[in-house]
């Protein structure tokens, strides 16, 4: 082969190779462009897709966090002290059947076994733990244990001891305002209380992760709840009732009836003292009605000198009744003295030139014929007088007999009486800024201050001595009223209250103390009256709850009275 041939074939080669390593480089490239565009691809839809969910179906951080809320949501006071959480917990499950058909459900006697779970949990009785195990019934033998305990169950080893995982609604402040709360049921839903109210919204997965704020403050309801106990205790009450009502916004800040149960323990929440004295029991209030029936009249011109004189010497006859005080307060009272002796004679009179008509009339702008404004389910329905007011009624009616209210009606009653006149529902969710409803206007701005003076009378003068706090300006009315039963009142039976506000110059907060049956003892001096009983309860509870709220005991300031004191014990009234 000559050298012109190889040289040809030589270069055809070249362009051969040349031409293979031009093909793969393109095959390459495209290859390359292909999975880059494949990823802008995916890139693009999984963009439109996290652009779908944040417009249509939640933001991405809501979708990430569903998973991580509780089951149910956390309630907390006021200032974030929770007061009932969902957390995950062991419970101990007896399953005969763990080990098959073989007809021994357990590994070692019974008796072992029971005696090794009474070393665990030494409050489980042996007896009654090998009875259960040998009944061969299936079954929880406790509902909640700790980790820590269901380690050692299972160190047991044995298999028909199972400790499944479930959630736990516990409530870390016990029985601490449980009436309000209620409890969650084994069927995972709310009852009683405002676990039944906020029961939608806090196992719905889109509110569930944010808590439910109530109006209360725990630091206010447990000395409530404590001083109410002391009151039951010194007295031998069958029990308590009280609030604490803002008396500018309707927020309850304490709420308490007692006896009360532990809504951890819910065999105990359906014993009878489940029953709410504060908002689904109604009571003849007795005289804590005197001062609404005084700011009637001075609203309607019907009293428009505080000096006048009424007969107060002999019972009032109307129609075959009589109307009687607890003992003779002389020949004539004025207003303000009516109101320090607390005279049903002189408050009846009061009444009589008010008038039916309008008497029931502001009882009705104050809602005391209506069940009481809040989101508890238990509510009661008040004893109304209806119809047209016979002036018997009338009169009654002016001293608190022949009508019954909730403490609850009575503390929103009082908050008109001395926030300037306006009434507003009570409410246990907090008030935020702004938000404070309007009410309406039952009284006179001039009536609200004229009363302001005279609860404040009440208590530096007259029957109220022993709720006045030095520095806190409290004011209030006493109130006994003797329960209706078979044949009549029952003289041995009191309901004793005591409606107060504090501080009188600026009211901020009304408070009611109320006990059920109270009894003479040395701690009341042989009394069962509210001046003697339910006014020492107000009385200790102002400066523990005072600071807290933001009031501080100011010894050398007071309500000025002077225009008043001049009038009491100035003439035949004493």
């Amino acid at each position: 082969m000559n050298t012109l041939a190889v040289s040809s074939i030589v270069a055809s080669g070249r362009v051969e190779i040349a031409n293979t390593r031009r093909q793969a480089l393109t095959m390459a490239k495209a290859r390359i462009v292909l999975v880059c565009g494949l990823f802008t691809l995916f890139a693009v839809v999984a963009l439109l897709r996290v652009i779908y969910l944040g417009l249509f179906e939640g933001t991405p951080a809501s979708a990430s966090a569903f998973g991580l809320t509780p089951q149910r949501g956390d309630i907390v006071d006021r200032n974030g002290i929770p007061l009932a959480r969902t957390f995950p917990a062991y419970s101990l499950w007896y399953n005969p059947d763990a080990l098959g058909d073989n007809g021994t459900p357990l590994v070692r006697p019974v008796g072992e076994v029971a005696a090794a779970l009474n070393r665990i949990f030494p409050d489980m009785d042996v007896a009654q733990t090998a009875a259960r195990l040998a009944s061969g019934r299936s079954g929880y033998l406790r509902r909640r244990i700790l980790p820590e305990d269901a380690n050692r169950v299972h160190a047991l080893g044995e298999p028909a001891l199972e400790f499944p995982r479930e959630t736990e609604r516990f409530y870390p402040q016990g029985s601490l305002a449980a009436h309000v709360l209620g409890f969650v049921g084994a069927d995972g839903r709310g009852h009683v209380g405002m676990e039944g109210v906020f029961d939608k919204r806090l196992t719905d997965p889109a509110t569930r992760g944010t808590p439910a704020v109530l109006s209360l403050d725990s630091r206010v309801q447990g000395a409530l709840e404590d001083e109410l106990l002391k009151g039951i205790a010194d007295t031998n009450a069958k029990g308590a009732a009280g609030l604490v009502l803002d008396v500018e916004t309707g927020e309850v800040l304490a709420l308490a009836s007692l006896p009360s149960f532990n809504p951890n323990l819910i065999d105990n929440a359906s014993a009878g003292n489940i029953f709410n004295r504060v908002t689904n029991q109604v009571y003849e209030l007795g005289s804590t009605f005197k001062p609404i029936t005084v700011a009637a009249a001075i609203d309607a011109g019907t009293v428009t000198d505080l000096s006048r004189r009424y007969h107060s010497g002999r019972p009032l006859e109307i129609g075959g009744f009589r109307i009687r005080d607890s003992h003779s307060f002389g020949a004539s009272l004025n207003v303000p003295e009516a109101l320090i002796h607390s005279s049903n004679i002189v408050t009846a009179q009061i009444a009589d030139e008010l008038g039916g008509a309008r008497l029931n009339a502001t009882m009705r702008s104050l809602g005391m014929n209506e069940r009481p404004y809040i989101e508890l389910p238990a509510r009661g329905f008040p004893l109304w007088p209806k119809g047209d007011w016979a002036r018997i009624t009338t009169m009654t009616v002016s001293y608190g007999h022949g009508i019954a209210v909730t403490p609850l009606h009575l503390a929103t009653a009082y908050a008109a009486l001395v926030n300037g006149g306006f009434w507003r529902p009570a409410t246990l969710r907090k008030v935020g800024p702004g938000q404070t409803p309007k009410g309406r206007r039952v009284f006179k701005a001039s009536t609200s201050a004229r009363m302001r003076q005279l609860l404040r009378m009440i208590v530096v003068d007259g029957t109220g001595k022993k709720a006045d706090a030095v520095g806190y300006r409290v004011g209030g009315k006493t109130g006994s009223a003797e329960k209706p039963g078979v044949g009549g009142y029952q003289r041995s039976s009191l309901v004793s209250t005591f409606a107060a506000a504090f501080p009188m110059d600026n009211p901020r907060y009304v408070l009611i103390a109320m006990l059920d049956e109270p009894q003479g003892t040395a701690a009341t001096s042989g009394q069962r009256t509210a001046g003697w009983t339910a006014a020492p309860i107000v009385g200790r509870v102002v400066p523990r709850i005072g600071p807290l709220l933001g009031i501080m005991p100011e010894p050398h300031r007071d309500v000025d009275i002077s225009d008043l004191s001049p009038l009491v014990g100035s003439g035949e009234g004493e």
